[in-house]
């Protein structure tokens, strides 16, 4: 879905695309897409084809965050394999073209789902979605990374013990109000980092269905998108931002499955899900599974409160549901302490 036209300098950037987009033809005309709170994202059409701009928001950003030259880097490496991802037109690090680092993208066709039940679909198309689902997470952490290049996409050592670090700092940089769940999770992570395994993967960083685009008449899935949080990690924290999504209540703004009865529409069970990916990756089993959902839990609670915070600083993509985002914050907080209790 687009909204309005965006505030890009349409002119300033058509003559950038000229002179760096290889069969780039002007004028060139905008939407922005209403998804996509953390780095802008728009659709471009001009007289060459159309193609799709993800950008870094306007205005002071945390550190780290919305590296878009990160996103253009991985999908470019990315290109060929057996994880389907749109093709890397240009990246432009020079924030006077439009205000901020952006790249541009193949706009890929198919579709896409904001609610996890796929309502209107019958069943045997949703299981097919879901079993898609599975295979393309697993082909990312099959990614031979010295082959493709991603050898240093990050740091070495336990990946648990470093991401709770960084989120933790990134909350602290973004609180608004004190939310004494999220301080009690952030204290049980803290005391509850597993040992490094050695497992080192690609991870995707926000793996859920609303971030995959599907063929238009077929299960399979034609496109990962929104590759700003991935990094090279540990594989269980994206099947458990996965699952935790799960969780969440039905509706436009949980689009999770709680309470809903999954075998009738033919989505799978968590442990279901969970076996299917292990049989993939020859694992018999994923022990504490507990802590990874609750870790999953504290990161979206993190990022979120960012989300909130740019609303309220008046940088955020569309303020008003970034602050409508954000007020779910104490609600992952608690979902992460009852995962964590679990364990």
């Amino acid at each position: 879905m687009t909204v309005s036209t965006p505030d890009l300098d349409l002119e300033r950037l058509g003559s950038w695309l000229e002179g760096k987009l290889a069969g780039f033809a002007g004028p060139v005309l905008a939407k922005k897409f209403s998804r996509g709170q953390s780095n802008p994202t728009f659709r471009l059409n001009s007289a060459s084809g159309d193609y799709v701009l993800r950008r870094k928001p306007p205005g002071v950003l945390l550190k780290s965050a919305h590296a878009v030259d990160r996103e253009f880097r991985v999908q470019k490496a990315l290109a060929g394999s057996d994880v389907p991802v749109a093709r890397m037109h240009v990246l432009c690090e020079d924030e006077d073209v439009i205000g901020s680092a952006f790249y541009v993208m193949e706009l890929v066709r198919g579709r896409n789902f904001d609610d996890p039940r796929l309502p209107g679909l019958d069943t045997s198309l949703r299981a097919g979605i879901y079993a898609d689902m599975n295979r393309v997470l697993t082909a990312i952490h099959r990614i031979d990374l010295e082959a493709r290049g991603l050898s240093d996409f990050g740091p070495q050592g336990n990946y648990f013990r470093r991401q709770i670090d960084r989120w933790t700092k990134q909350y602290r940089a973004s609180e608004t109000e004190k939310i004494p769940a999220m301080d009690e999770l952030i204290d049980w992570l803290d005391r509850n980092v597993p040992e490094d395994d050695g497992r080192r993967t690609l991870v995707h960083g926000d793996y859920r269905i609303d971030n995959l685009l599907f063929a238009e008449n077929g299960p399979d899935c034609v496109a990962v998108l929104d590759w700003e949080l991935s990094t090279i990690g540990h594989p269980f924290a994206d099947l458990a931002a996965l699952v935790m999504q799960w969780q969440r209540p039905t509706g436009e703004e949980g689009r999770g499955l709680a309470g809903v009865d999954r075998a009738p529409l033919g989505i799978p069970e968590d442990q279901a899900f969970i076996d299917a990916y292990c049989a993939r990756m020859g694992l018999t089993g994923i022990p504490a599974f507990g802590f990874y959902l609750a870790f999953a839990f504290f990161r979206m609670g993190a990022i979120l409160q960012g989300v909130k915070k740019r609303a309220l600083d008046g940088n955020a993509s569309n303020p008003e549901l970034g602050l409508r985002l954000g007020a779910s914050v104490p609600e992952y907080a608690a979902g992460g302490l009852e995962a964590a209790y679990k364990v």
